[in-house]
């Protein structure tokens, strides 16, 4: 997973804009392969809520789904028991160092349906027309090209696949980036449509965070 906590100089830095400059965070640095325990830590499962998520995007046995900015794995592997052995999930991140982390983590869990992809800023380098959903957790304020990576995802999806977005609301409350470096829903609806995709719906159910849930147009 990309990076959770952004840097205090970018937060600086950000605050000095005029306002008009702030409506998309600028991208932040990526977060450090060895710091990744600080993501995984033992209430996650209570505020991040993976399989309510994975219901509201349709998520089943035998589906194919992406997990983009997978970082060390954490959501993937919770994909790859849900879908089962013959369902497939793509674990992408644009590290290498999160790909070794999320493949030694596949190797002690003993998944077999697990690929791990090295993508792009722009690219997640997903199959075309193959997947029921793509997951972007906690990543979106560090994308530097959302619309072509976004772009890129709705080509991969099958004509009925989704794409859910993740990320923290911006009250302040609960865990996740400094306020400033936190992503305007509405921006991201914004960037999607451009990319070619449409809202179906936002999900409220997650404490500290937002859902929303995309189609191909």
């Amino acid at each position: 997973m990309r990076a959770f906590i952004a840097a205090v100089l970018v937060g600086i830095a950000c605050g000095a804009l005029p306002a008009a400059a702030q409506t998309r965070p600028p991208h932040g640095k990526l977060f450090p392969p060895q710091d990744l325990g600080l993501l995984e830590g033992p209430d996650r499962d209570l505020w991040q809520l993976p399989g309510q998520i994975m219901d509201a995007l349709g998520i089943a046995e035998r589906s194919a789904v992406a997990d983009i900015g997978a970082g060390g794995g954490w959501f993937t592997i919770r994909l790859a028991r849900r879908v089962g052995p013959n369902g497939t999930v793509y674990s992408e991140d644009i590290q290498r160092q999160m790909l070794e982390a999320t493949g030694r983590r596949i190797a002690r869990e003993g998944l077999r349906n697990v690929q791990t992809v090295l993508g792009t800023s722009e690219d997640p380098r997903l199959p075309a027309g193959a997947l029921d959903a793509v997951l972007i957790v906690d990543t979106y304020h560090e994308f530097e090209n959302p619309v072509a990576l976004l772009r890129n995802i709705a080509g991969a999806l099958r004509p009925q696949g989704r794409v859910g977005v993740v990320d923290f609301k911006k009250d302040g409350l609960g865990p996740g980036p400094a306020l400033e470096d936190r992503v305007d829903p509405d921006l991201i609806v914004r960037d999607a449509e451009t990319a070619g995709l449409t809202l179906v719906r936002r999900e409220t159910f997650l404490p500290y965070q937002f859902l929303l849930i995309f189609s191909r147009k």
